[in-house]
């Protein structure tokens, strides 16, 4: 049964934009790239671009250019059932016997096994004390028809050789009875379909078989005549030969019936490996059981954990780009192990319990680092990569306009237009703004959080959407969509007050719309302006981040 390989995830912020996600593909491919060179391996796929949002249509734009496929959507890093050391345990089929389950189970130094079908799916879980319960049944001289109990399971049991009969055949109906007493008793007691248990006596051998006992377990170590082999396939009856004596067989044979009849097979249970280790540790709190069979997505059987496996949980490893702060971070981060963080914002209140490699630039962009990054490894990025950082920068600094845009930005930009094959770094910005300001069809839920972010000043929480666009024809109706929805929002998302900056590429200004506890007011004392209802104008202001935030934190921080 294979492993999983434990991944390390990159990972962007909540409501991702072009630089969150093709950030975070090409670093989690240079982070490859790198373990490929230090340890002297062929294909490392260690690293994972993951991201914790949909994928907005200008980065969707950029994904589609470049032929490459949006990252897989993990919304929780909170270790789950898959990151706790699963015992690979292998599943037995039901048909096996109990003795053979027992032997199975000291050789695993284990007290449960899982009970599987053919096509790794649970059946039931067979304990120690399933097995041990099964031998208080020895007084129902019927349980081993009842049990409907293979041939080839009595020979296992028994170190036995078959004389005749079918070993595919089971012992379905009849008793299980000893001829150690006289043959003119025997005849009164064995009957039909009977399990007959005797020493090498001829005749007792020839009473059992006449009466049409089902099978014959012939004990000890003198060879069974020819008679009476001859006799027995004539009346079909199965004959088993064993060295053990009768004491011993007669307390054996219990042990051949299958687990099928003694396993827990209803109400079983059982935790998916996308199971949240919090919701594990629940259940085990409530019930008493000594172990759990794990499954996959598709129900197939994975392996066994007990509560002394809650010890051993290995957190997931995370890399973030492009956020350093909890509010930002995807569902879990705070329970996650977190390596490293790239970034180019303020900083933040993630908090770690271990030292981590920490990157914050002041830079438009966090592809202009994973650059400097590739630079610094010397290492060389595809024409797809460096195209995907390409986009990313023409985004976050709006084509170059935005105010966080430094030189550096222009020139790394430039370097990888020449590399990915971009010819007019102008045609493609306007191609990507476009197919990003296309909201016609969208819902006032899609707009809003196309690019949102929560921010916590002191004991005030407040969100700030962004959108940019390369028209400001549609600014009056997506105002008047997105204020009702804003309105109803805010207590949903848990803070004071809540800001949308509709952006105009061309022009180099913004449109604020205020909901919320003094949101008004706020925007107008941070930016001394005159709001016109509940929107105020900020000519000039087009970064989110360097332009609209510092000032409404400092304002926030004076109060």
């Amino acid at each position: 049964m294979s492993i999983r390989k434990r991944k390390i995830f990159v990972i962007g912020h909540r409501n991702p934009d072009t630089d969150s996600i093709c950030s975070a593909i090409v670093y989690a491919a240079l982070k490859n790239r790198m373990k490929e060179r230090d340890e002297g391996i062929q294909h490392s796929d260690a690293y994972m671009p993951v991201r914790c949002g949909h994928v907005n249509e200008e980065t969707k734009y950029v994904l589609d250019h470049f032929k490459v496929p949006a990252p897989k959507y993990m919304t929780d890093v909170s270790p789950q059932v898959a990151d706790i050391e699963i015992r690979r345990i292998p599943g037995i089929s039901e048909d096996i016997s109990l003795n053979t389950a027992y032997r199975f189970m000291k050789e695993q130094e284990c007290v449960t096994l899982p009970v599987i079908d053919e096509d790794n799916h649970l059946r039931g879980v067979i304990t120690i004390n399933d097995i041990a319960e099964s031998d208080m049944d020895m007084f129902d001289n019927h349980i081993i028809g009842k049990a409907e109990t293979p041939i080839k399971n009595i020979l296992t049991t028994l170190d036995g050789k078959l004389l005749c009969g079918d070993p595919g055949a089971c012992i379905t109906k009849g008793k299980t009875t000893i001829a150690a007493s006289s043959t003119d008793i025997m005849e009164d007691f064995i009957q039909k379909d009977d399990l007959v248990i005797t020493a090498n006596r001829a005749k007792a051998h020839n009473i059992a078989i006449n009466k049409g006992a089902c099978c014959l377990v012939i004990c000890g170590p003198h060879r069974v005549s020819r008679e009476t082999i001859d006799n027995a396939e004539r009346h079909h009856v199965t004959v088993i030969e064993t060295a053990h004596d009768t004491y011993t067989t007669a307390r054996l044979i219990n042990h051949s019936m299958p687990v099928k009849s003694f396993m827990a097979s209803q109400n079983l249970l059982t935790f998916r490996l996308s199971d949240s280790v919090e919701y594990a540790r629940e259940v085990m709190t409530k019930h008493r059981v000594r172990d759990y069979p794990i499954l996959d997505s598709e129900g197939h059987y994975v392996g066994m954990i007990s509560r002394r496996n809650l010890l051993g949980l290995k957190k997931k490893q995370i890399i973030l780009v492009d956020h350093n702060e909890l509010s930002q971070a995807v569902d879990g981060a705070d329970d996650a192990d977190i390596l490293e963080i790239i970034d180019h914002h303020r900083l933040g209140t993630i908090e770690t319990l271990q030292p981590v490699f920490f990157r914050c630039q002041p830079l438009g962009c966090t592809a202009t680092i994973i650059y400097r990054m590739c630079q610094e490894e010397q290492l060389e990025l595809s024409p797809v990569e460096a195209g995907l950082l390409c986009s990313a920068i023409i985004s976050d600094t709006l084509m170059f306009r935005s105010p966080t845009c430094t030189e550096l930005d222009r020139e790394v930009a430039k370097r990888l237009a020449e590399i990915s094959g971009i010819a007019d770094i102008s045609a493609y910005a306007k191609a990507m703004f476009k197919a990003g300001s296309d909201l016609t069809n969208k819902s006032a839920e899609d707009i809003f959080f196309q690019d949102f972010k929560k921010f916590n000043v002191g004991e005030v929480s407040f969100g700030a959407g962004q959108i940019n666009s390369m028209s400001e024809e549609d600014y009056p109706e997506i105002i008047e969509k997105l204020r009702p929805y804003m309105e109803r929002t805010l207590k949903d998302l848990n803070v004071d007050s809540l800001y949308f900056l509709l952006t105009g590429i061309l022009s180099g200004s913004s449109q604020v719309i205020c909901v919320g506890k003094d949101a008004v007011k706020n925007a107008e004392e941070a930016f001394g302006r005159k709001a016109d209802g509940d929107v105020i104008s900020l000519p000039g202001v087009m970064s989110r981040k360097k332009q609209f935030i510092p000032p409404m934190a400092m304002l926030l921080q004076q109060k």
